[in-house]
């Protein structure tokens, strides 16, 4: 058989044998497998199915990314990630990979993502007989002298096999010689041969014997290896060298300094002169790196260190010693040094990362993977035991493996990114050594935005004042709200709510910036109209899902001076501000002449009202004063005196710019008996006009009593219905400084009386700064259907109750005092009744426009009285 066939029956013989014996040799221990495969298998060869021996589901392997992450140097091995089969990928040559360490098993590290899953199988590689035993030299020639007595031993060059086992030399041959033999010692591992004299050597009659020396190792079939041995007969020199011990054994530590001693070996000779003196050599069998590393002196046997002494590289060094004499021959022995390394803890502990995920979600559970660590140390003993430990202050640990010195990074507790979004874990492993040596690798970790953080106004609710008779279209606010989230999840967008209550109504004239909550209103409001409305305006973020806040804005319109003076007194039948008035000129100094009276519908400073007098024919004879605007005369009437005097009246407001309006009064100086037939026709239809007020008065009086009833009882049952500090927060301030900014005019027609004041509301308005002719806005906490007339009327006779309120209530007839007899009776009713007119208005809205006036006039009469 060609040595090529009978390689490959090999290879097969031995891949039937560890593929049978595999099944029996797997260890399912802790979720860890082992194979054995012969070296050199012909590439895609199966060596086993991992994840069927590993319990793991072949169908999501390849969806679960399942592959080799290390343990293959260079790639000899392979998994499929659709099936799961480990299979060669690469000529595999024991001798190469492992040398002569036995046996030899190749870690691998195999890892499945979602869930993540590691796994570790070792395959062994089985020796295969592929190498023969060889000589370092091709022949060794050994110099004998003739005086040596038979027995003598010759240690001869020793073979080398890299194969392991039974498959490196097991023995040694010689071929057949009558003069030498064969002799075989073991030193640990290794066959040492041995020449051995039989019988007695005659140069004379041979000088040279030529010897065949055969090494053969324990393959089936075996392999060999030959060395020619050429044996030099020499004159004598019949004494060998002897060391003081045939083993030395020395320990040192690693990193130990050059050119320290290791050992004196000491060897001696009994002969003389040159014959005895001896000098020492390394044996020539030994890895060129000891050369490297220790240096030995011929003269005095000293070992000293050469080079750097790593034991992470070799743990222990044999050295054979040879010590030669300077006879003709010369004669030699040799010895055995062991050199034995101790550990010093001078590697620092390595960390590596795998599969690290640099982006984790907020919302992640605690215990989720976020990356898997191995930490290696090249030291042994407690230098090589390692201790991992994270930074303080992060929310993340590290869970143990069940292989050591291997973790999980962990998430430990909730995350929140609007917290920390970014975090720098630092991981250090330390040795247990002395001193100890650590090593530290920071991690960056980012942690990823989810939309869990609503819209936040600064301020809930937000007031805005606005200046009545703003422009159509103009901006007149905005509205900012934040969120804590990022990107999309930030992004905000306004929307105003519409509703059709009667406190949303309002929002139907205003438009918003759904980007930049800019607020714009499509109409100018009229503070006589309106005096103040709310509405809420909706952020919602752009996430998913969408989270929202709203606000509620009270919107509290201002007045301006946009209305003039109107006169009510004096006023033609054209409707000019002008009359005639008739005085006897027998009157007194400080006679009454008339009362020019005047409203204006705006509030504060922009509705008080100043009259003065303008143009007069006589300024001795009449005064107008300033705030009442009732003329009176100056001094008596001469009959030198005119009999006609125009005076015109400027009634203005004290608005920042004043709004005015004028009315002319043109008083006639007539006779008494005049003055008097003129007074009894006014006396005769004031008797019939009084005679008709009290039958309306009558009848009225009796429906208030019965309205009175019906509104006490409401209130009762209003106010037992809400809780006991309901009304506490709405009353007024007490700190008023001026007086009733609309004052209720009162005038006297032909035929009727009118009571007329300005088109307000019953609610009054907040003006910012100083209360000075104001009056104060009720708290707007709670919505108006909450607060109601109630909170409106108990305000409104809080007010009345003030004395610094006046109402200018004024009768310009003269009567008998029948009407307020009839008042005096009814008196605490009539009081009680004006303070509840705004309920029942509000309650029976059905007899509104009936008696709408009447509770104005008796509380205008009542004033009088």
């Amino acid at each position: 058989m060609e040595p090529g066939g009978q390689r490959r029956g090999t290879q097969c013989w031995w891949f039937a044998l560890s593929f049978s014996l595999m099944l029996s040799c797997v260890e399912r221990v802790t979720a860890q497998i082992k194979y054995s495969v012969p070296e050199e298998v012909t590439v895609g060869s199966v060596v086993g199915n991992v994840a069927k021996d590993l319990g793991l589901d072949i169908s999501s392997l390849e969806e679960r990314q399942f592959r080799i992450v290390s343990g293959a140097e260079n790639n000899q091995f392979l998994v499929n990630p659709r099936n799961g089969v480990l299979s060669v990928q690469e000529n595999i040559d024991r001798e190469e990979l492992c040398k002569s360490i036995s046996p030899c098993l190749i870690n691998l590290k195999m890892v499945a993502e979602n869930p993540m899953e590691v796994h570790y199988v070792g395959v062994e590689i089985i020796d295969v007989n592929d190498n023969s035993p060889s000589f370092q030299e091709e022949e060794s020639i050994l110099e004998i002298s003739e005086s040596t007595f038979p027995g003598k031993r010759f240690q001869l060059p020793a073979a080398h096999d890299p194969d392991v086992v039974t498959n490196t030399v097991r023995m040694y041959k010689l071929i057949n010689n009558d003069h030498f033999s064969l002799q075989i010692r073991e030193r640990g591992e290794d066959k040492i041969p041995f020449l051995v004299l039989q019988k007695a050597l005659d140069r004379e009659k041979e000088n040279k014997h030529k010897l065949i020396l055969t090494a053969i190792d324990g393959g089936n079939p075996p392999r060999s290896g030959t060395l020619n041995v050429t044996v030099i007969v020499l004159d004598s020199n019949d004494n060998n060298p002897t060391f003081s011990q045939e083993v030395y054994s020395v320990t040192i530590h690693e990193n130990v300094e050059v050119n320290t001693c290791v050992i004196t070996v000491n060897a001696t000779d009994l002969d003389e002169s040159s014959n005895g003196e001896i000098e020492y050599v390394f044996g020539g069998q030994l890895d060129r790196k000891i050369y490297e590393l220790f240096s030995l002196d011929k003269n005095t046997g000293e070992i000293r260190v050469k080079g750097n002494i790593d034991f992470e590289t070799v743990d222990v060094y044999k050295l054979d010693v040879h010590a030669t004499d300077k006879g003709q021959p010369p004669m030699s022995t040799d010895c055995r040094v062991i050199i034995k390394v101790l550990d010093v803890n001078d590697n620092k502990p390595e960390i590596e990362v795998t599969s690290l995920s640099k982006i984790v979600s907020e919302d992640s559970k605690p215990g989720t993977v976020v990356a898997l660590i191995s930490i290696t140390d090249q030291d042994a003993g407690f230098n090589g035991k390692v201790i991992c430990s994270l930074s303080d202050n992060v929310p993340f640990d590290l869970k143990p493996s069940f292989q050591d010195n291997m973790y999980s990074l962990v998430i430990k507790h909730k995350l929140d990114r609007e917290s920390v979004s970014h975090y720098d874990v630092t991981i250090t492993a330390t040795d247990c050594g002395v001193p100890p040596l650590s090593t530290s690798r920071t991690l960056s970790i980012d942690v990823s935005d989810v939309n869990d953080n609503a819209p936040q106004f600064a301020q809930n609710p937000v007031e805005l004042y606005l200046v009545e008779n703003n422009e159509p279209g103009k901006p007149i606010f905005s509205v900012s709200a934040s969120d804590k989230d990022l990107n999309e999840n930030a992004a905000l967008t306004y929307r105003i709510i519409r509703e059709e209550s009667s406190q949303q109504k309002n929002a139907a004239f205003l438009n918003i910036n759904s980007e930049n909550g800019q607020i714009t209103a499509l109409k100018s409001f009229d503070f006589e109209t309106l005096k103040t409305f709310q509405f809420q305006v909706v952020a919602s973020d752009s996430g998913t899902p969408s989270l929202s806040n709203n606000v509620t804005v009270n919107v509290f319109i201002l007045d301006q001076n946009d209305n003039a003076p109107v006169i009510l007194y004096p006023l033609s039948s054209n409707g000019s501000a002008q009359g005639v008035e008739e005085i006897p000129r027998n009157v007194n100094a400080g006679h009454l002449v008339t009362k020019v009276r005047a409203y204006d519908a705006d509030i504060g400073y922009n509705g008080w009202l100043l009259f003065s007098l303008q143009e007069v024919t006589d300024h001795s004879l009449f005064a107008l004063d300033r705030y009442t605007g009732q003329i009176r005369t100056l001094r008596s009437f001469t009959e030198t005196d005119e009999a006609e005097h125009k005076l015109l009246i400027l009634v203005k407001d004290n608005g920042n710019v004043s709004l005015s309006a004028t009315a002319t009064v043109i008083v006639k100086l007539v006779e008494p008996k005049e003055a008097f037939a003129a007074s009894d026709v006014k006396s005769t239809a004031k008797d019939d006009e009084d005679s008709n007020v009290i039958f309306y008065l009558m009848i009225t009086l009796g429906a208030v009593s019965v309205l009175f009833l019906v509104s006490i009882v409401v209130l009762i049952a209003m106010q037992c219905s809400k809780s006991t500090d309901y009304t506490s927060k709405y009353l007024p301030e007490t700190n008023y400084d001026g007086t009733l900014c609309h004052s209720i005019q009162y005038r006297s027609g032909e035929k009727r009386y009118m009571l007329v004041g300005p088109r307000m509301s019953i609610g009054s308005t907040i003006v910012p700064g100083s209360h000075a002719n104001t009056l104060v806005l009720p708290d707007r906490r709670r919505p108006s259907e909450e607060v109601g007339p109630l909170c409106d009327f108990k305000s409104r006779l809080f007010w009345l109750s003030r004395r610094s309120f006046l109402y200018d209530v004024s009768l310009t007839f003269e009567t008998d005092g029948n009407v307020f007899k009839v008042f005096n009776r009814f008196i605490s009713f009539l009081s009680s009744f004006c303070f509840t007119h705004f309920i029942f208005k509000q309650y029976f809205s059905c007899y509104h426009h009936h008696f709408e006036r009447l509770p104005i006039i008796f509380c205008s009469l009542l004033t009088l009285h």
